[in-house]
């Protein structure tokens, strides 16, 4: 009986630990980034101008990094508050409403969009049998990071709980789901290229041809990994110099400083 009642003791304070743990990473978020600084953020996401007006809600946002706990929790507060606001400045740019003379300034209309306007393919890589299309469905940006392509819907659904390929549209349906591949983008690193959250982090170490590339680590290499086919290797382009004005606003905000290699224009994109 008294093996028994010690196993017993041991069990509950297992779950009491794990319970706690919980409870200590679910609340990260909401310290770091509290409802007022992301409405001071996101001044007008909820603009009856913006499509995705009423989606992003801050709750949805806090519940959809439950399932990333390293997000926003590891390193010093600094590098805690600096990946923050760069994740938050990659979303706000995917999703951007703004204009150079928009109210507020261009940097106030992120998550403005929950779906990609005018999409130019069905975004269907049928060479990719791991992960086929479906017929009548398509695979264009849809959430916070704009997910695309099949072979990105087919492992952020496997990861999340969710038929990719059969229903993308849940993508722009469920605004939880729509932060999580967000955040799965950012968290999972994807060979060649690494994670974002381990640029952000520093703990990203090139390798040799990351070298001869120039892939410095830096919110720009962030930028290399989410569009660097289109975007990096270009003086002074325009997406990159907005991703950039995002971030130095947000890192305003979170009284961080940037650091270094904001920008990707001498940085040859991933193969």
């Amino acid at each position: 009986m008294a093996q028994y009642s010690s196993h017993l003791l041991c069990l509950l304070l297992s779950i009491i630990s794990i319970l706690s743990f919980g409870q200590t990473e679910a609340t990260t978020i909401a310290s770091l980034v509290p409802k007022s600084l992301y409405d001071s953020m996101f001044i007008h996401k909820d603009n009856t101008a913006c499509p995705a007006n009423g989606f992003y809600t801050y709750e949805s946002f806090v519940e959809a990094t439950r399932r990333f706990p390293r997000f926003g929790s590891v390193g010093s507060l600094e590098t805690r508050r600096r990946e923050v606001a760069a994740f938050l400045a990659q979303i706000s740019h995917e999703t951007t409403g703004g204009w150079p003379t928009a109210p507020d300034g261009p940097y106030a209309w992120g998550l403005c969009f929950k779906e990609e306007v005018n999409p130019q393919s069905n975004y269907c890589d049928s060479s990719n049998t791991e992960w086929p299309c479906f017929s009548n469905k398509t695979y264009q940006g849809r959430g916070p990071i704009q997910l695309s392509w099949n072979y990105n819907y087919g492992p952020a659904g496997r990861a999340l709980g969710f038929d990719g390929l059969r229903n993308p549209e849940t993508v722009s349906n469920n605004s939880v789901i729509a932060f999580q591949t967000a955040l799965w983008f950012w968290m999972t690193e994807q060979s060649p290229k690494p994670s974002c959250h381990d640029v952000m982090i520093g703990r990203y170490r090139p390798t040799t041809a990351d070298l001869a590339a120039n892939r410095t680590g830096g919110f720009g290499l962030t930028t290399n990994i989410i569009n660097g086919g289109l975007e990096c290797g270009i003086p002074g382009d325009g997406r990159v110099n907005d991703r950039i004005g995002y971030f130095q606003r947000y890192a305003g905000l979170f009284n961080v400083a940037t650091g270094p290699n904001l920008d990707c224009e001498k940085q040859r994109p991933f193969a």
